[in-house]
């Protein structure tokens, strides 16, 4: 079985403990195309830049990124070199690079990474998430979506230690309920919603409906069927 490689193998644990402009992060593996696709159409315009990892081989992930610009209002960018995140926009990893997230002069940068394989992935969504905590710590949303193993429980958790709102998707609409259900055991997930919540709650966030949590154990939320029907 191939080595399985910590965060730390490739960036260093540095967590954010200033107020800084908003940013979302979002990982995703198998049944990730299709529950990405769902949130990018449903999303407005307004809100702060996001960061995607998507588990996909190299030679898809561009067609992910049309796919997604074909139904959303927001604009969708593959992250081939240093990159200036900008509001309105999202940027997803290309599918053999991790993506590092970095604040630099008060301005959010994504820069494609080329190192080993974390939590059996590269891209990996626990160096975005690690990225993320570094860069933006309790400023930031991060999201993880249907998945197969366990790549984000680390930096999932790192980040909401240090203060992040952080969202699993739910079982019933999982595709394969296993990277979010990892973060919820470890105690790293704040919220837990259906797969046609999270577009709105993305939203929430932006407009300051929702709060970072500051560092304690999570009392977690689920929305009921009743509930999510009455909305």
């Amino acid at each position: 079985m191939e080595q399985k490689y910590h965060p730390d193998s490739v960036l260093p644990k540095n967590p954010c403990v200033l107020s800084r402009d908003k940013l979302i992060v979002i990982g995703s593996s198998t049944g990730g195309t299709e529950a990405l696709n769902k949130i990018f159409a449903e999303l407005p315009k307004g809100l702060p830049p996001i960061v995607v990892v998507q588990h996909i081989p190299k030679l898809f992930s561009a067609s992910l990124v049309a796919r997604l610009n074909a139904h959303s209002q927001i604009d969708i960018f593959e992250v081939n070199a240093k990159t200036q995140l900008q509001s309105d926009c999202a940027y997803v990893a290309n599918g053999d690079a991790h993506v590092v997230v970095s604040c630099e002069g008060g301005k959010y940068y994504a820069s494609p990474l080329e190192a080993n394989r974390v939590s059996r992935h590269r891209p990996s969504v626990d160096v975005l998430f690690r990225s993320a905590n570094n860069a933006s710590g309790k400023n930031a949303l991060a999201i993880i979506l249907t998945g197969m193993g366990d790549d984000g429980m680390i930096g999932m958790k790192e980040l909401f230690d240090n203060g992040a709102y952080t969202i699993a998707q739910d079982e019933a609409s999982c595709v394969v309920f296993g990277m979010p259900k990892k973060a919820i055991e470890i105690g790293a997930v704040r919220e837990i919603l259906p797969l046609q919540k999270i577009a709105q709650r993305i939203v929430d966030y932006a407009h300051n409906r929702i709060r970072n949590t500051g560092k304690k154990e999570p009392e977690l939320q689920t929305q009921s069927e009743d509930e999510q029907e009455s909305d």
